[in-house]
């Protein structure tokens, strides 16, 4: 197994969006803005260095995108209810973040839609994932890449939201390693946010 820590484009992509999502996390009357800038950076920084894999079918990833998006979003919601019936501490926290984070006006489903989700799965799958698994296997790079995707959410101060991105990390990791998809690992995340912002919101 190769070095990864000698690996230059992967430790720049990493610190970088570590830096960035500091900046993001700060202020909340921003949040939107920096949020956006700092995925469009992302997106620019994994095109150059990694190229963007899609090997399937307009179809199969519409269809495979939409059910596991869903799928995701149910095993959230279940996961969320029965953390209520054991009366733990959750529901607050997804209140506050309902509260500081969600989107709330026009424009930011707009840039959640054709910036955010795609540059999250741009970077965080497409290249830091395909990056790691040049110096492992298939496993190491998605429970690696999960971890460093749900690290970055820290910065906002609240241990539900790394928590859920380790999950939902590990779940687009995996279907990204199966299928080598980007397309259909962001339709997933498309489906996933719209239940959850949407049409089945936590709150």
């Amino acid at each position: 197994m190769k070095n990864i820590s000698a690996d230059v484009r992967f430790i720049g992509g990493v610190f970088i969006a570590h830096l960035l999502m500091y900046f993001t996390f700060q202020d909340k009357s921003i949040f939107w803005y920096i949020f956006s800038a700092s995925l469009l950076f992302l997106i620019s920084y994994s095109i150059i260095m990694e190229e963007v894999e899609d090997k399937v079918s307009f179809g199969t990833y519409l269809i495979y995108g939409s059910i596991s998006g869903a799928v995701l979003f149910f095993l959230f919601w279940t996961g969320y209810h029965l953390f209520d019936l054991l009366n733990l501490p959750v529901i607050n926290q997804v209140e506050k973040l309902y509260g500081r984070f969600s989107p709330s006006l026009l424009w930011h489903y707009i840039v959640l839609i054709l910036i955010i989700i795609p540059g999250e799965e741009i970077f965080w799958r497409g290249f830091v994932q395909k990056r790691i698994l040049k110096h492992s296997n298939v496993t190491f790079s998605i429970i690696l890449s999960s971890i460093l995707y749900a690290s970055v959410h820290f910065y906002s101060g609240y241990w539900m939201l790394p928590f859920a991105a380790l999950i939902a990390g590990l779940f687009w990791g995996w279907l990204y390693a199966w299928k080598r998809s980007i397309p259909l690992v962001i339709v997933s995340h498309l489906i996933f946010d719209l239940f959850m912002f949407v049409i089945f919101p936590f709150k």
